[in-house]
């Protein structure tokens, strides 16, 4: 049986996210008047870190309200010699029910390792990961969850909408909420298409619309959404990781089809597609292409992936290779 106890582990490579949970784990834990005594964070940076962190968090807090002890971007789920998990071993049960002790990191946790082991026995674990762009599903979800949160509410037009152009931004996702609900004040009404398109400040134009283009070999609009996207300084490794997934799930789906595979729920399965409904889409659109053809993609993305880590040209290295695939799929 897992105790229940004042420790938290946040991990995920959605900082936004991460930091909005710690902002509200301080209004919670902390009493305004007394914060300045009762808060303190260490970076991994130092290297007494975790026992100072482990120290402060056996400290009874000052005045009013908890004390907050935050060990923010910390190793011990990856590694953690003997003397520290001895440390964590003897310390975590014993941490005052009035302190609390929250760990971050961007890496999942290593199940392998006995620290990781010890705070899954000890701490209340959440993730924090970014939604992959091409798991358009999620990302709906997701907007309907952040938009019932701010109070927002949305035509399931204007949903897509947004969820379209803000993509995994998480940080964007609330500012535009944020603004919208402005917008809206006390109105009973959802906010329509139209009106979402005209407040929000990103393009509705998309990776997953270069894909569509990709797809189609429109080269004329690839190219365009391409300058688009960099202009709007989304980073190129992203756009090709969108580019990748979304391929990889057309050539999942096209494969099955093959096989003759067509039961949606068992194609979803297979292609890592929370909604099978979504199969229906899918197949439609990769219903006129060649399966050589999408298999031809796979290596002209992994190219264009390592090109780019090697440093080279944004811009030049994917017109290039967006060309090649272009004609390819023609």
């Amino acid at each position: 049986m897992v105790l229940c106890m004042p420790i938290y582990l946040y991990w995920g490579d959605d900082d936004f996210a991460i930091n909005k949970a710690v902002a509200a784990l301080r209004q919670r834990i902390l009493a305004p008047d007394w914060a300045n005594f009762n808060y303190d964070k260490l970076s991994s940076e130092q290297s007494d870190a975790v026992i100072q962190a482990l120290n402060l968090a056996m400290t009874p807090p000052f005045g009013a309200g908890g004390r907050l002890v935050w060990l923010a971007d910390t190793t011990v789920c990856q590694q953690c010699s003997p003397e520290l998990l001895a440390e964590l071993e003897r310390t975590l049960p014993v941490i005052p029910q009035e302190c609390v002790l929250l760990l971050t990191c961007r890496n999942k946790p290593d199940g392998r390792l006995k620290s990781t082991k010890l705070l899954q026995y000890h701490a209340e674990i959440r993730e924090f990961s970014l939604i992959p762009p091409w798991k358009t599903d999620l990302l709906l979800t997701k907007v309907q969850e952040s938009a019932a949160e701010v109070g927002v509410k949305l035509s399931p037009a204007a949903l897509e909408l947004l969820a379209e152009s803000v993509g995994n931004d998480t940080r964007q996702l609330f500012a535009e909420l944020e603004k919208l609900q402005l917008f809206a004040g006390n109105r009973e009404q959802a906010l329509t298409e139209a009106e979402v398109e005209a407040l929000i400040s990103c393009s509705s134009q998309s990776s997953l619309q270069l894909a569509a283009a990709i797809r189609k070999g429109d080269v004329t609009t690839a190219l365009g959404l391409v300058a688009d996207l960099l202009a709007r300084n989304q980073p190129a490794l992203r756009i090709v990781a969108t580019l990748t997934g979304q391929f990889r799930t057309w050539l999942w789906v096209k494969l099955m089809m093959e096989e003759g595979q067509r039961d949606e729920i068992a194609l979803a399965k297979a292609a890592d597609i929370p909604n099978p409904k979504r199969i229906y889409f899918l197949r439609q659109e990769v219903s006129t292409l060649p399966l050589s053809k999408l298999l031809a993609i796979m290596p002209l993305l992994l190219e264009l992936e390592v090109s780019l880590k090697q440093g080279a040209d944004e811009l030049t290295t994917l017109q290039t290779q967006i060309v090649k695939m272009c004609q390819i799929l023609l």
